[in-house]
């Protein structure tokens, strides 16, 4: 019995996977280079967000486990981003204000995505995405990324999420940004 504390939850490997694939997908130079992202800490968590949020909506729209995992991915974003934190030299004392500020900056983030995203509104998504990116002119291609990466994910099967991560859609990344 003492040996069952031992083991790892294949669930929770499924999760840290899917995790670092999205993680991996946010490292995409042709979203810094060609999409308007900035090459910055706080671009790194916006993109991060905007792709964590992407996948959610995906979970969210599937079928037991898919939620209990959506949760898990969003406990797996906030251990990464405690973790950032440390190495960056936040002190023991100062991690727990910088974590609520994350968490409130994120969920008002994902809040914001679900009804740009709902209303299907490509201008109000690249307006919306230049203010959290910190830019003045919308995100053309980058609403145009994240649209197109929202049909997609939309289409995956919560199997296809897991054995193959979530696929954004890289072919605005490689086109003229508007």
């Amino acid at each position: 019995m003492i040996f069952s504390l031992f083991r790892k939850d294949p669930r929770a490997q499924l999760v840290e996977e899917l995790h670092r694939r999205i993680d991996h997908s946010v490292r995409e130079p042709a979203l810094y280079l060609r999409l308007g992202v900035p090459d910055t800490p706080e671009g790194r968590f916006e993109c991060l967000s905007l792709h964590m949020v992407l996948t959610l909506r995906a979970l969210r729209r599937l079928p037991p486990p898919a939620g209990e995992m959506a949760q898990e991915l969003v406990d797996a974003l906030f251990r990464q981003l405690d973790g950032s934190l440390r190495e960056m030299g936040v002190g023991d004392m100062g991690v727990p204000k910088r974590m609520k500020q994350l968490a409130q900056v994120f969920y008002g983030r994902a809040a914001a995505y679900d009804r740009a995203l709902d209303s299907g509104d490509r201008q109000g998504l690249a307006a919306l995405l230049a203010g959290h990116f910190g830019g003045k002119e919308p995100l053309h291609g980058l609403a145009r990324y994240v649209l197109d990466s929202e049909a997609g994910l939309r289409a995956a099967s919560l199997e296809t999420l897991l054995a193959d991560g979530p696929r954004f859609t890289a072919s605005c990344a490689t086109e003229d940004a508007r």
